[in-house]
């Protein structure tokens, strides 16, 4: 069964070659369920490993409803890692009504050719998941990383086999989500070729800074935040 590590620093993508994961996919901020790395922190991945290396290409953090801008530097993301020797990209588009936005995540599918396409979680947000299947199949999607719809893999499984079953290898279902040494056998014993983790572990721990960086409002997920014009523009004038 092939493993795929979810890895958000360089440190962990090394770990991963070093332990015999299969695969990983780069991301950054695991805490926000992940969003594309710099350029910077690719190349040095490419340089440190040489399994094959899945880019998440998520320009943020909250929905999967992106805006011109937005799916304009997705599509420049891709291409770039496609030049750097990238193995794979990780990426998905959806519309308000949490569907499969066919047109955008078609185009995305195709500008990633000849590398693998994996449609992520956002897959998990789905209203109809069994024709959300049979979308990304006409698509051309290579696998999908899905929990089941649930906050575990493990939880989600009955979902999963069912997803698998009806795929019926016309692209991997692969299973992500709480998935650790305890539990991995259910899905081996369950048929399912491919599962991710991130296999995480806490290694350090400093001295709580005395003001935070973090603000609780961006992280909620059906909420997207824009600077006003109309603010910049009275902050300019008082200022």
């Amino acid at each position: 069964m092939v493993l795929e590590i979810c890895t958000a620093t360089i440190q962990s993508a090394i770990h991963a070659e070093t332990a015999g994961a299969h695969r990983i996919e780069l991301c950054s901020e695991l805490a926000v369920g992940g969003v594309t790395p710099s350029f910077g922190m690719i190349q040095e991945v490419l340089k440190k490993v040489s399994i094959p290396v899945f880019v998440l290409i998520r320009p943020r953090s909250g929905n999967f409803t992106y805006s011109h801008d937005e799916f304009e530097m997705m599509k420049a993301d891709i291409l770039q890692c496609k030049k750097m020797g990238c193995a794979g990209i990780v990426s998905g588009v959806l519309m308000e009504d949490n569907t499969i936005d066919v047109r955008r995540t078609k185009v995305l599918a195709a500008l990633s050719k000849p590398l693998s396409f994996t449609f992520h979680r956002a897959f998990d947000w789905v209203p109809n998941p069994a024709e959300a299947i049979e979308t990304l199949i006409e698509i051309g999607v290579d696998r999908v990383l899905t929990s089941g719809q649930t906050t575990t893999a493990e939880q989600g499984i009955a979902l999963l086999i069912q997803l698998k079953d009806q795929a019926k290898g016309r692209l991997q279902i692969v299973p992500g989500g709480g998935i650790h040494e305890n539990n991995v056998k259910l899905f081996k014993d369950a048929g399912f070729e491919e599962v991710h983790a991130s296999a995480s572990v806490l290694v350090k721990e400093t001295q709580k800074p005395l003001v935070s960086m973090n603000s609780t409002k961006f992280f909620e997920e059906n909420k997207v935040f824009e600077s006003s014009t109309e603010i910049i523009r009275k902050i300019l004038k008082n200022g």
